[in-house]
């Protein structure tokens, strides 16, 4: 019954406002609102996948990872986000360089929070 629906994501935001800058000014991202009164927005990625962003006032932010980004170049992709205000995350235990990009565990990747502190990372594309 559900293997030929067009399933889809959705993301948890405490302020959509923030949302929209940060998806879509500052990770470039193609954003559309949808109903800015009820708090809905797509983020249109590429591939043509669709995730809604939904405001949900008082969320709590999961502890793992939502959205991963796959680039060719991890080390460049932290680069360009950090010259654009983005702060990369340092987990105890895990081996990061010191631009906070792990390697050698498995692909090259970087994790980073949006505006409401769900977590987003840039990864290795293999």
């Amino acid at each position: 019954m559900l293997s030929d629906s067009k399933a889809f994501s959705g993301i948890g935001v405490d302020d959509l406002g923030a949302a929209r800058r940060f998806y879509g000014e500052t990770l470039g991202q193609r954003v559309e609102v949808l109903d800015e009164q009820n708090g809905l927005m797509t983020l249109h990625l590429a591939g043509d996948r669709p995730t809604l962003v939904y405001q949900s006032p008082g969320m709590t932010p999961p502890n793992y990872t939502v959205l991963n980004f796959p680039v060719d170049d991890v080390d460049a992709a932290v680069e360009w986000l950090s010259s654009r205000g983005v702060t990369f995350e340092r987990y105890e235990g895990m081996p990061q360089e010191p631009n906070d990009v792990m390697k050698g565990h498995g692909p090259d990747i970087a994790w980073f929070k949006d505006p409401a502190g769900n977590t987003l990372s840039v990864l290795k594309e293999d």
